[in-house]
């Protein structure tokens, strides 16, 4: 179930749900409203490979914001570290931000039970848009788990920013022992050890 903005803030005030800053004005019925950091990256390869450690261009926004412009695929963050050990959490845009064409999440708005950490966004425009260091982009909403927590242990543990793709610290699928096809292969090929 989804916790309510006041069992939000009781969670808070308990010690149970972690954010840094943390402001009770942004306390909204079922969510938080998060800031956007003033780091922001980019991907400078023409082709980028999954398995190759991505080239990031980063730079930080002044006072006078930065012009994102459509086309090109940046990583913000969120100027709060939050999370908890004892919920999951999702998150998603404020629907001012998204009505004027920003996405900030598309596949990976999942946040894990013990990831306590500023969040990356997956920043895209539809025309040119203006940002700014601590304008309200997003929210986050935390969801209680039936079962025993597990905490979170991944590859992106203290992050302090936004943070480019880690995928390169996987090993490619071959190295992995996983069979690929060849063009020309039936469909049909068993993976498993037995």
């Amino acid at each position: 179930m989804i916790l309510s903005g006041p069992q939000i803030l009781s969670e808070v005030r308990n010690g149970r749900v972690h954010i840094d800053d943390f402001d009770p004005e942004r306390i909204e019925p079922n969510s938080y409203g998060f800031r956007l950091a003033p780091d922001i990256l980019w991907y400078d390869d023409k082709v980028i490979d999954c398995f190759e450690p991505p080239t990031a261009h980063h730079t930080t926004m002044g006072d006078e914001g930065m012009l994102l412009e459509p086309g090109r695929f940046y990583l913000g963050g969120t100027m709060e570290a939050m999370g908890s050990p004892h919920y999951a959490a999702t998150l998603y845009a404020c629907r001012s931000a998204s009505t004027l064409g920003i996405w900030i999440q598309f596949s990976a708005p999942l946040g894990h039970s013990g990831a306590v950490f500023p969040w990356t966004l997956e920043m895209q425009v539809a025309h040119p848009v203006r940002v700014y260091p601590g304008m309200v982009i997003g929210k986050l909403a935390f969801w209680s788990m039936q079962g025993e927590p597990v905490g979170y242990r991944g590859k992106y543990s203290g992050s302090r920013s936004a943070v480019a793709s880690r995928l390169a610290q996987e090993a490619p699928p071959a190295e992995n022992g996983v069979e690929l096809l060849a063009p020309d292969a039936p469909a049909l090929v068993s993976a498993g050890k037995g």
